[in-house]
């Protein structure tokens, strides 16, 4: 069976896009992928986890999940989805990286899944508004707190990245940002049900509604409804034009206020954000989704 780990990042798609592959189950059935309902399941594995860092796996603990899953029927590809796998959010940062418990808390997951084949799925988003958005889910009094005295520019996602690849050198690893998902989400979707390319599915544009103007999104609804049979590459380029001019410029904009924090170390994490990207590409067997 393959296993696919949506592992957030949090703060990311807010638990729309496994909302959004359950709203296709039926589809997804046809070409064997499950994906239950995280009420199922993310307590429980929770529970697994923090039983294995004190313990260990237990030998039953794949034919718990399963049983609460799936009890009925084992599917060929199995979608478990959770930003809180690699820990909470006081847990997402600190002493210069991301997730400082990812490695151990996968090596947990290939236990409880040993003769599965797992595969890993993780949104990355801008350090700059990242960290102050897991902040305040954290509930610390100061930023530096937060961040155990480093800076936060000594984020970056590539390390969590190499991390992963060294410890499991054979682990599909699929990654894409956070501010190109209302761009991809169709292929994202497609890639982790383990669909084609060419599989309608609902809600398609779910999130442009996030980010563009109520006529903006009637006028692109209609457009696609008469333009039907075009590529992914084609969406892609109707979205971006539609964006261009119809884009809710304050849905897009985030305001933030951190402490400390200026506009000079806003861009300047942001542009050690986009220089990521490009080291994040040159990782052996990384595939980065991008418009």
């Amino acid at each position: 069976m393959q296993v696919v780990l949506h592992t957030g990042a949090h703060m990311t798609d807010e638990g729309k896009l496994v909302a959004n592959l359950i709203k296709n189950s039926e589809v997804l059935a046809q070409w064997g992928t499950h994906a239950p309902n995280p009420a199922s399941y993310r307590n429980l594995i929770r529970k697994l986890l923090r039983d294995a860092a004190e313990t260990s796996v237990g030998e039953d603990a794949r034919d718990v999940v399963m049983n609460a899953v799936s009890p009925e029927q084992e599917p060929e590809r199995l979608i478990l989805s959770g930003p809180g796998f690699f820990g909470t959010p006081r847990m997402s940062a600190g002493g210069g990286r991301f997730y400082p418990s990812a490695e151990a808390r996968l090596g947990y997951f290939h236990q409880m899944f040993p003769h599965d084949q797992l595969e890993f799925f993780f949104a990355i988003r801008n350090p700059a508004s990242f960290l102050p958005a897991v902040f305040d889910a954290a509930n610390f009094t100061a930023m530096a707190e937060f961040l155990r005295g480093t800076e936060p520019a000594e984020f970056c996602w590539s390390n969590l990245i190499h991390r992963l690849r060294d410890a499991y050198p054979n682990l599909p690893i699929t990654i894409w940002c956070n501010e190109d998902t209302p761009l991809i989400w169709a292929e994202i979707m497609r890639e982790m049900a383990g669909l084609d390319a060419t599989v309608a599915l609902d809600g398609e544009f779910a999130l442009l509604g996030d980010i563009m103007t109520r006529p903006g999104m009637q006028r692109f609804e209609a457009y696609i409804a008469s333009h039907s049979g075009m590529t992914e590459i084609q969406k892609r380029r109707v979205i971006a034009a539609f964006l261009d001019k119809f884009a809710d410029d304050s849905a897009i904009e985030e305001e933030l206020d951190v402490p400390g924090w200026t506009e000079q170390l806003v861009a300047h994490l942001t542009e050690l954000y986009d220089e990521d990207l490009f080291a994040i590409q040159r990782i052996p067997g990384i595939n980065l989704i991008t418009p």
